[in-house]
């Protein structure tokens, strides 16, 4: 298995239904990942940051892990499942292997013990379920796989913080990029749509004024922002934008350097929040917003700002209803999260930053050669290349090139051969298997002869 660069990344490993989701809600104090008693619910990677006394790192949950040793599985959620569980050991720095204490350890758990072993990762087991000392005293059948063994409970808090005192000092030390560099985050949209409101909410401060009248904010403002405290804070650079103004009805020369501006903003940024108003939807501007966005190759999140409001009009509308028509009308944002917000009342505002964290990190993403062209393997044999006059797309390997945004380069016999809705798909595979959630990637093919064999 290949090296990644030393990352402060954590995965939760093991075999179905041993508990790793109750243990990731446990380490990241919230319910992210679906906890049920079926076998197979966590189907897919689930990231998200977690802060463990002011220590920062990236937690993946995975799915069961059910086939090894290059074994492939009939069924394609399995498979699927499984390859996830690669990507996640293939991007860590640390793994957890977490066994059920009340089943013993059983070959399954074997076989992933010599797949970590093997990977040279920092392994520690998480023996579940230890609800009681009685429990706990079973821990030491864990043994033989190799590892430092810890009796945990996920579901009563027992022995995470012994598990965590074990991890946390052998993640690597890695300095904080956002000191030297802060995040640049460019907060855009047409006006009066609430992104002033939303900064003046982050910083509780009337730094921006605030109007019901369009176009207030004329000029673009960069503000320090900082959360946290000590090493580990986050440090930012929020850009209050004015909104953008319909190009062909601009009036003065105000407006004019305020759209441009605004277009030099989405250049500078690193993220780029774009913020709808619940009440009225997406409209033609927001679509040229997004479009803006797009060409400027950032990664984005948007935000429905509003959301009381839109709540207040209709009592009976709900964000699972609101979601499929806002994802019809902008179709190529699809790639984008969608948080709803209200910066009246504060809601979800903290859950915007974490998003904006999420996207910030998607764009950098790395993907291990070996993993990708697995993946990209997967995605052929599901849904093979298209054939045009005659002669079939080949593809024979990939490589990723480079981040922000993620560029991969596909060698093919013949790059002519290929078809926008295949390409498409390739890049959906792609997305579902790393992630990459407000990452812009872009796939070039190549031309490499190979003698067929």
């Amino acid at each position: 298995m290949e090296k990644t660069q030393s990352k402060r990344i954590v995965a939760i490993v093991g075999r179905p239904n041993v508990g790793k989701s109750a243990l990731f809600n446990r380490l990241v104090r919230r319910r992210v990942s679906i906890v049920h008693e079926e076998e197979g619910v966590t189907r897919d990677r689930v990231a998200c940051e977690a802060n463990w006394d002011g220590n920062r790192f990236e937690l993946i949950d995975t799915g069961g892990l059910g086939h090894f040793d290059r074994e492939v599985s009939d069924d394609q959620i399995i498979a699927g499942t499984e390859a996830q569980a690669e990507i996640a050991i293939a991007d860590a720095s640390f793994i957890i292997l977490v066994v059920d204490i009340t089943a013993g350890a059983v070959p399954l758990d074997e076989e992933v013990a010599r797949i970590l072993h093997r990977s040279g990762r920092t392994v520690i087991v998480a023996a579940n379920k230890a609800d009681n000392p009685e429990r706990e005293e079973n821990a030491y059948e864990f043994d033989l796989l190799g590892f430092p063994v810890i009796p945990v409970s996920a579901l009563h808090n027992r022995g995470i913080g012994q598990l965590m005192e074990e991890l946390v000092p052998q993640l690597p030390h890695e300095e904080n990029p956002t000191e030297k560099k802060p995040l640049r985050v460019a907060v855009v949209g047409r006006p009066n749509a609430g992104k002033s409101s939303y900064i003046n909410r982050l910083l509780r401060d009337e730094r921006v004024i605030v109007s019901d009248i369009p176009g207030t904010t004329r000029d673009s403002i960069e503000i320090p922002f900082i959360i946290g405290k000590g090493e580990t804070a986050r440090h930012y650079q929020l850009i209050d934008t004015a909104g953008i103004q319909k190009e062909t009805r601009s009036k003065s020369a105000v407006d004019w350097f305020s759209n441009l501006r605004t277009n030099k903003s989405i250049e500078r940024s690193d993220v780029v929040v774009m913020m709808l108003d619940a009440e009225t939807g997406p409209t033609t501007r927001d679509k040229k917003v997004a479009a803006k966005i797009i060409d400027a190759q950032k990664g984005c999140l948007l935000l429905v700002n509003k959301w009381d409001l839109a709540e207040e009009a209709d009592q009976e509308i709900t964000q699972t209803q609101y979601l499929p028509a806002l994802r019809e009308t902008l179709p190529f944002m699809g790639f984008a999260p969608i948080v709803f917000i209200s910066a009246k009342s504060g809601y979800n505002i903290k859950r915007s930053i974490e998003a904006i964290d999420y996207v910030a990190a998607q764009t950098r993403t790395e993907i291990t050669t070996g993993v990708l062209n697995r993946v990209i393997q997967q995605a052929c044999d599901r849904y093979p290349p298209p054939i045009v006059k005659g002669k079939r797309l080949k593809v024979y390997y990939a490589t990723q090139t480079g981040t922000e945004p993620i560029y991969i380069k596909v060698f093919v016999n013949n790059p002519a051969n290929a078809r926008s809705n295949w390409l498409a798909y390739l890049k959906n595979q792609l997305r579902d298997a790393f992630g990459l959630e407000g990452a812009p990637m872009f796939i070039k093919l190549v031309a490499r002869s190979r003698p067929d064999k």
